[in-house]
């Protein structure tokens, strides 16, 4: 792993929304069904919102019915981390960017079946979106 981006608070608020930085550096979780991209069907790269690392691909999207983006999976070599949760009198696993460790979701195992059965629960605040060219 390459070296690991780090800032001051300051310098993570003057980048981030006040809602990114809440949920990329205080583990906050944006309410349900409000994200921007829950409902987006456009092909191409979520990115990390704070470093900009790829993170998960279009196409292991799935509409789960949760309130959040979620993904079967991260991209092949995306710098994903996993570490256990234990906050809020529950036991989860919280999923992470590795190249800035800013909070991303949690990762369940109620996905598809038929695709690895993981359920990357992933808030909208904590990714950007680039679209895959068309031409």
């Amino acid at each position: 792993m390459g070296d690991r981006i780090r800032k001051t608070d300051e310098e993570w608020r003057s980048q981030l929304t006040p809602e990114q930085y809440h949920i990329l550096r205080e583990k906050g979780t944006e309410r349900a069904f409000t994200g921007a991209y829950l409902d987006n069907k456009k092909d191409g790269t979520y990115r990390c919102a704070g470093c900009g690392e790829p993170l998960f691909a279009s196409d292991t999207k799935f509409d789960s019915g949760s309130g959040w983006p979620s993904f079967t999976e991260p991209m092949p070599g995306a710098n994903v981390e996993m570490e256990e949760d234990r906050s809020h009198g529950m036991r989860r696993i919280e999923v992470r960017c590795k190249s800035c460790g800013a909070h991303l979701g949690h990762v369940f195992p109620d996905g598809p079946p038929d695709r690895g059965g993981q359920r990357f629960c992933i808030n909208s605040c904590s990714l950007s979106f680039e679209e895959k060219n068309q031409g």
